[in-house]
């Protein structure tokens, strides 16, 4: 598809109806009838996905977008100023909250919202092990000590049957993470956290605009934290922001990204005086502006990848061996900042994932195996091993081996070896594009046998 009609489709995109992406499957010769793109393209077949089936990311459109930008570079405000305001309010409406406030990335999001929280030394947060490392160094850089929870393998999220039984005298919050873009069960959730008088602060980093029972995530705890990191759903480079409904936290949010001073106080003033403990994580002039103009776009691009997810998997669920993630009743909608599925070898001759991954990627069908287990990484003995921590916790406390053994997940470890991703440009493509990748992951099955003999020997 050239790159002009691409970008009329993205345009257009937003207006299809899920209704309208979703035909039956029935009767449809789905793979090409020629024998060479019958062959799997690592046997020495034909890939018929080509380079420019993939939308490229992020997405530039210089004849909309640069306005507002060149009138910030040109007006030599860049510190936060009023576009990061405009940005801030934008935010909080879109999602839904009384409040937004940006920081530099999502990590010091997270960062700022649970030293705000008061939450610190002492202070055990409950977390998932499969989500990125930053949800993890968050906690650790407020000297609280991260409780792993583990995972339900359909939904890719904290299994939130299994929150009681790692609660205890220490705990204090529950981070869930809205991990891919998936929503966690924030309805099972909040109604822990209120029983046992939990704070609750939501990575939604990768899950702008999804929802539960119509509500955005981010907007159910305390705070919900967001990034806007180059790979993410809305780009602008770097970037977080935190939104809530609480006005006192936020107004400490504030003072704390900027220097201690009190909530209110212009960029770059000296004379008022600092009342807190604080650091400098301000988002700039022309951050906002580029999120400005992504926002325009976020709503009708986190249709189309819904749809696309929806169609796709229609599609890989028939395939032995190809488990697509489930969503939970109450998600009315995802974000899909990746799109996940499970593999399983055994239905496909003992193919490894590591092989069925190259034979993917032969096709031109980009993928990756997602994360590997957070709980057990060096990073977090280091932590328990540092002057800080062994400061402000009992030698008991800060027994590694202990800890390894009472935070084991099981699950996580198995998710964390069949796990296969693709990135959310993907789902920007068209519905023959999601064919594309059925096809490649249908001739990949059917020939597994002879991949696995030439990659595997």
């Amino acid at each position: 598809m050239k790159t002009t009609q691409r970008r009329q489709f993205l345009k257009q995109s937003g207006l299809l109806s899920a209704a309208a992406v979703l035909p039956a499957l029935q009767g449809k010769r789905l793979l090409p009838q020629t024998h060479k793109q019958h062959i799997p393209a690592i046997l020495g077949g034909k890939s018929h996905v080509k380079i420019d089936n993939w939308i490229k990311w992020p997405i530039w459109d210089s004849e909309n977008d640069e306005k507002l930008l060149l009138e910030v570079m040109r007006s030599g405000v860049w510190s936060r100023a009023q576009v990061v305001n405009q940005f801030e309010k934008a935010w909080a409406d879109t999602i839904g909250t009384k409040r937004c406030m940006t920081v530099v990335n999502g990590t010091q999001a997270l960062t700022v919202a649970i030293n705000q929280a008061k939450l610190g030394p002492g202070d055990e947060i409950l977390v998932t092990p499969y989500t990125f490392i930053a949800s993890i160094q968050a906690i650790l850089a407020n000297s609280c000590i991260p409780i792993f929870v583990d995972v339900d393998p359909e939904t890719f999220q904290m299994d939130t049957k299994k929150i009681e039984a790692r609660i205890s005298r220490r705990t204090k919050a529950i981070l869930p993470v809205h991990i891919l873009g998936l929503p966690c069960d924030m309805v099972q959730v909040m109604e822990i956290a209120k029983k046992h008088q939990l704070i609750v602060i939501e990575d939604a980093c990768q899950a702008p605009l999804a929802e539960i029972n119509h509500q955005k995530v981010g907007s159910f705890g305390l705070a919900g934290c967001f990034s806007f990191q180059n790979s993410k759903n809305i780009a602008i480079g770097e970037g977080g922001a935190i939104i809530s409904n609480d006005e006192g936290f936020m107004d400490r949010c504030y003072s704390y990204h900027n220097l201690g001073l009190p909530f209110g106080i212009a960029t770059g003033s000296i004379s008022s005086g600092s009342f807190m403990r604080g650091t400098k994580v301000r988002f700039t002039e022309y951050q906002a502006a580029i999120g400005l103009a992504q926002l325009t776009r976020l709503e009708s691009q986190t249709q189309v990848r819904n749809e696309r997810a929806a169609y796709l998997s229609s599609m890989l669920k028939n395939i032995p061996g190809v488990v697509p993630y489930r969503l939970y009743p109450e998600v009315t909608r995802a974000a899909f900042h990746l799109y996940p599925f499970r593999y399983q070898a055994n239905e496909f001759k003992g193919l490894s994932r590591s092989n069925f991954l190259k034979a993917l990627q032969a096709e031109g069908v980009p993928c990756s195996g997602g994360y590997t287990a957070l709980n057990t990484q060096v990073f977090l003995q280091e932590a328990f091993e540092s002057t800080a921590f062994k400061k402000l916790y009992s030698r008991s406390e800060l027994n590694y081996s202990t800890y390894l053994m009472e935070n084991q997940c099981p699950l996580n470890n198995q998710l964390c070896e069949e796990a296969i991703w693709f990135t959310q440009n993907l789902l920007l493509g068209s519905k023959e594009d999601m064919e594309l990748i059925f096809q490649s992951i249908q001739k990949i099955h059917r020939e597994a046998e002879s991949i696995k003999k030439k990659l595997q020997p």
